[in-house]
């Protein structure tokens, strides 16, 4: 990919909205004369790596004009789509001539035609309210300023404008913000009545405050037919003191904005994400005060979270013994940072062995018609891999089948007399290295490196609901970061041979979103023959014989999803329970029971004594598949195991209490789940109490949109997708 080269000033000095155009005034200011040389705006999509290529019109002096519209964009636009706009003197025709193709410019060629590249800045308060909306898709792409003051676009159903001219900490520890903001919407016309400042302390005990905002609408004049945005000068004023603090730790406190609005005669509140300073450069340095409260000196701080430039104020008790406590944290810190950096550079070294050990056991003989299988990371005998090692075991005894799996998860290996090697040991190593074949349902550590004569099938493990790997807008997950995240996972996915898809619609992202370009099998989830050839009532029987559970009950899976933002520590994320079992006990304990299936990341361990014989958590059962044929009902919220259970056709309910967030904030979704979903969704316990009841009843039918999600998602899956996968990797 070329990068910028070299330093000059290229600046947004004005925008207009027309009508569908955006149309920008840049100031490009040169170190060196480029006689003869054109300027060009590249638009370039952080994910996907489109790329568009728009002449600057010379206009005056230094000045160039352009337009964007719809056009200029992605072709469809999409939600969560982000833009980076860069100023350069190449055109597409120039770079192909010098083997753009490949990413690489020989440098030579760089002085010789004067090439640059530069990210466009923005000299414009509020480049936001140029959006436009795409009638089509009810998107709008909008223009932002980065906190770098680099000029993007993204493309959103919705956006919450808070951007801050002035923030100020008083004699008095009265905090002082002012800024503009405002509620831009393709949907709905939100027209603002009131807006609030929140300030919440998010850990227990949960602190809010909301103090009173004062508005002024801002007159535009903005030329074309499309919605104004209703934009708003904003400033509000609190004390410091009124915030709550305890001599046992530090409270955080963060900001939000709540505004109460009006649309099509419905009220509603819209609240943002935690405020972001949007200034990168601005420290907030100073904004320190000391008072005494009951003969205790009490700090207050103002200021920036490193981590995601959010406002922030931290508010502790400042006598000695606290001082000399945070003094020693900060110093353990630092200890611990260093430790860090040995404990990195020793596992460094422990990863280069294993690569080094792992590239030479590749190049002893290949072991023909060798298999190995391994289930979310070691740590299942399930899922597609399980299904295709079932198939294989039965039509070809030929093949030598070896399951990969982690320490401590050996038990269900041991009783069925699977044949396994510990995952990461030297064995495996050597096993990996030698294999014909891996069928691998989860990534593989980025240091495996995959030797040429092994064939390496991904099976993956979902319908994808929730956007994945270069569809992310934003990645969450502890020990990463979004660009990390994202070069990790393609670096991953370019060494698979085949992937396995359900359908069309996932083909689809799976190639766009992993990047993937070698072969597709889109034959329908092999996992899900079972659910076609086994669903009788005599397997459902013998599988609650085994796991001990009521004959004489109707059950209901409740299995969850986990959040991105939820964690202890890489790899364990916290889940609350949300569903209040003591309510469900009481109304529906007679006929019911419930069994709680985590995903594989999630580390809490429930405590279901008091619902003893009512509650029972299966988070650790071998494979869900078995959990599917026995229940009655399903309750979830944004797992892909929906599109699984929708192949038994039986009802299926969604508790989504956070689905404002979760749509919004962490993930997003590739379809409207609320419009398209295969069943109801609800936000409290009364309503799946309701639900369940209604379940009953004798004219109960399942709702009009499970038809269509059954034709689109499960049309492929008949009980013979392990056949059509091992005809097409290892018979053809």
């Amino acid at each position: 990919m070329i990068e910028e080269t070299t330093q000059r000033h290229c600046k947004v000095e004005s925008m207009q909205r027309h009508h569908k155009e955006i149309e920008m005034l840049i100031s490009i200011q040169e170190q060196s004369p480029l006689e003869g040389k054109e300027f060009f705006l590249l638009i370039r999509e952080r994910n996907s790596q489109y790329e568009k290529y728009l002449p600057l019109y010379h206009s005056s002096e230094n000045l160039y004009k352009v337009t964007l519209n719809e056009a200029s964009l992605q072709n469809p636009n999409e939600q969560g789509q982000r833009y980076n706009l860069y100023v350069t003197n190449f055109n597409e025709q120039e770079l192909g001539e010098m083997k753009y193709a490949d990413f690489t410019i020989d440098p030579t060629k760089l002085e010789e035609h004067h090439f640059y590249m530069k990210r466009l800045k923005v000299n414009v308060a509020m480049p936001e309210i140029t959006f436009i909306v795409n009638d089509q898709s009810m998107l709008i792409i909008a223009p932002y300023c980065t906190d770098k003051g680099n000029l993007s676009i993204k493309v959103k159903r919705e956006m919450k404008i808070v951007r801050f001219k002035n923030i100020s900490l008083l004699d008095n520890r009265d905090l002082l913000l002012s800024g503009y903001t405002g509620v831009l919407s393709a949907e709905k016309p939100y027209r603002i009545k009131n807006i609030q400042l929140l300030i919440r302390q998010n850990k227990e005990p949960i602190h809010e405050y909301r103090f009173p905002v004062s508005i002024r609408k801002k007159d535009m004049e903005i030329e074309g037919h499309q919605p104004i945005p209703e934009l708003y000068l904003f400033e509000s004023t609190f004390s410091l003191d009124e915030l709550a603090f305890s001599l046992k730790e530090r409270y955080v406190y963060d900001f939000y904005l709540e505004f109460i609005c009006e649309a099509n005669g419905i009220e509603e509140t819209l609240t943002t994400p935690s405020l972001v300073l949007g200034d990168r450069f601005n420290k907030l340095k100073g904004f320190v005060q000391i008072q005494k409260k009951n003969d205790i000196p009490v700090r207050y701080e103002v200021y920036r979270k490193k981590k995601r430039q959010t406002l922030g104020i931290r508010i502790n008790d400042y006598t000695i013994k606290t001082r000399a406590k945070y003094y020693v944290k900060s110093k353990w810190k630092k200890f611990k940072k260093q430790i860090g950096k040995i404990k990195k550079v020793r596992n460094r070294l422990v990863t280069r062995t294993f690569q080094t050990t792992f590239k030479l056991a590749s190049k002893l003989s290949v072991k023909k018609k060798t298999v190995v299988f391994e289930s979310f990371n070691g740590k299942q005998f399930s899922c597609n891999p399980r299904a295709i090692y079932e198939y294989m075991k039965e039509h070809h005894p030929e093949y030598t089948l070896i399951w990969s799996v982690k320490k401590g998860h050996e038990v269900p290996f041991k009783e069925k007399g699977i044949y396994y090697i510990n995952r990461l040991s030297f064995k495996w190593i050597f096993a990996m290295a030698r294999a014909e074949y891996w069928v691998v349902n989860s990534r593989l550590p980025l240091w495996v490196p995959k030797p040429d004569h092994t064939t390496y099938l991904q099976t993956w493990h979902g319908t994808p609901l929730k956007r994945l790997a270069m569809d992310m807008d934003e990645v969450h997950m502890p020990g990463t970061n979004t660009k990390k995240y994202k070069k990790n996972f393609t670096k991953e996915a370019s060494n698979w041979d085949y992937l396995i898809s359900p359908n069309a619609y996932s083909t689809e992202i799976f190639m766009r979103a992993f990047q993937f370009q070698k072969t597709m099998i889109e034959s329908g989830y092999p996992r899900n023959d079972f659910l076609h050839n086994q669903n009788n009532e005599e397997t459902m029987r013998a599988l609650k014989k085994k796991m001990n559970l009521p004959l004489d009950k109707k059950l209901i899976l409740y299995a969850p999803t986990w959040r991105d933002d939820q964690f202890y520590k890489k790899g364990q994320y916290k889940f609350d329970l949300d569903l209040d079992l003591h309510e469900l006990r009481a109304s529906i304990g007679e006929e019911y029971i419930i069994i709680l299936r985590m995903h594989y990341l999630v580390a809490e361990n429930f405590d279901l004594g008091p619902y003893e014989g009512f509650a029972y958590d299966f988070s650790h059962y071998e494979d869900i598949r078995d959990l599917y044929m026995i229940s009655d009902l399903l309750i979830t919220d944004y797992s892909s195991v929906f599109f699984d259970y929708a192949n038994l056709k039986r009802p299926m309910l969604f508790y989504v209490p956070d689905i404002e967030t979760y749509r919004d904030k962490l993930r997003g979704f590739y379809f409207d789940f609320e419009q398209e979903a295969p069943g109801p969704l609800v936000k409290e316990t009364a309503s799946v109490i309701d639900w369940v009841r209604e379940t009953e009843q004798p004219t109960f039918t399942l709702p009009a949109s499970f038809a269509p999600f059954y034709d689109k998602f499960c049309y492929l899956e008949s009980g013979e997708s392990s056949k059509q996968v091992v005809e097409v990797v290892f018979e053809s």
